[in-house]
């Protein structure tokens, strides 16, 4: 699906939708702590705005700065563009919803679950729903899955089985963890927030062994 005309609309179709919700967010909301440690709603905003029109060289030339480490790379990117007014970054993400580049560093595979995933990133901490279908959830948990780094979805989850409820997804051997693609999607990039709606054995050892759960 990555490099096909579904895929894009799906992605076109979620960040339109982000625009949307950032759209609707008064000045406070903008400065509150997103689900992406570290990162205020601006800057999950100003990641999304920037993702469809980095070059390699705008990575390469914060790289001195942030000691050479892409995720360092990658929250000094996200600041930097975050401080820009919401009404231009909203009109940026709007204007490049549909743009199917990036830098050649990064990989336009991951489009789809990026705006998925920074799309709770926002709202969920606001209280806000941010639903997604769960085919593209069920395209982003592929991915997650097939990429390894930065997630390791495998190596952290192994020993489980994990299977979507409302699509056919499922991976892994062991205790279950049973839930909505979004909720596993949220899952396999760190974020257990997610936990209270997934079901199983498996989602029982999870939540006994996180504080936050």
């Amino acid at each position: 699906m990555d490099d096909s005309a579904p895929y894009w609309s799906a992605v076109r179709a979620t960040r339109l939708r982000i625009a949307d919700l950032l759209e609707d967010l008064s000045p406070a909301e903008w400065e509150r702590e997103s689900l992406c440690r570290g990162w205020r709603v601006r800057d999950v905003a100003g990641h999304l705005a920037l993702v469809p029109t980095i070059t390699t060289w705008d990575m390469l030339a914060a790289a001195p700065r942030a000691r050479f480490d892409p995720d360092r790379i990658n929250t000094a990117l996200a600041r930097r563009h975050g401080r820009r007014a919401p009404a231009d970054l909203v009109a940026t993400i709007r204007e490049h919803a549909g743009t199917r580049r990036t830098a050649k560093v990064l990989d336009t595979r991951n489009a789809l679950f990026d705006a998925i995933v920074h799309g709770q990133d926002i709202a969920l901490p606001l209280g806000r729903s941010f639903p997604v279908p769960a085919e593209h959830s069920r395209e982003g948990l592929r991915r997650v899955w097939a990429m390894g780094w930065p997630f390791h979805a495998g190596r952290r989850l192994a020993g489980f089985t994990l299977r979507a409820t409302d699509t056919d997804w499922e991976t892994g051997d062991g205790p279950e963890i049973a839930g909505p693609a979004l909720a596993l999607l949220l899952l396999s990039t760190g974020r257990t927030v997610s936990l209270p709606a997934l079901r199983g054995e498996g989602a029982d050892r999870l939540r006994a062994s996180d504080p936050q759960a």
